[in-house]
């Protein structure tokens, strides 16, 4: 049994109740990854199993045995920057930068949803492309919060950025 994170194939946590938001922070040290709410509320501790955005704090580690999971640390290519997270810094996308990793996650994970063609809430063409709208990219990111107030920062980066790749 592994779960590979960050493109490594590491050993699942002993004890099967231990939520992956634990095991990246307290075995793997992966500490970009943060503890919100620790109840699904908030986004902080969004991450991407095989592509897809997940709450890593509603998760079992174990239930991931045998996929991908990647956390902010395994989105920079060595010193280059992914470039939502170059976005972020180009539109003042954060201040305290607490929600930031799981902001950037979900976000990449939302560009994979609309690229597909899934529909969100407030998708008005059921038939066509998903348009990444400012009102799409609000509705979509919803489910993570931004206490400080950097809120149109992080709108912004990621029209720039991924909505302009899904429109690609």
């Amino acid at each position: 049994m592994s779960i590979v994170v960050n493109g490594v194939a590491l050993a699942p946590p002993v004890d099967p109740r231990v939520s992956l938001l634990d095991h990246l922070r307290e075995a793997l040290h992966l500490t970009g990854t943060k503890k919100g709410c620790n109840q699904g509320a908030c986004g902080a501790c969004t991450v991407l199993a095989d592509g897809e955005r997940i709450l890593s704090c509603l998760a079992l580690a174990v239930q991931y045995d045998g996929r991908a999971i990647t956390t902010i640390e395994g989105l920079a290519e060595g010193d280059t920057l992914h470039p939502l997270q170059s976005a972020f810094i180009e539109h003042d996308g954060f201040q305290c930068g607490y929600c930031t990793p799981g902001q950037i996650c979900s976000a990449i994970g939302m560009a994979a949803e609309a690229a597909r063609g899934v529909p969100s809430h407030v998708t008005t063409d059921l038939t066509g492309a998903v348009m990444l709208t400012r009102e799409e990219v609000q509705e979509r990111m919803s489910g993570n919060l931004c206490r400080c107030g950097a809120h149109n920062g992080i709108i912004d980066a990621i029209r720039h950025t991924v909505a302009a790749e899904v429109a690609a």
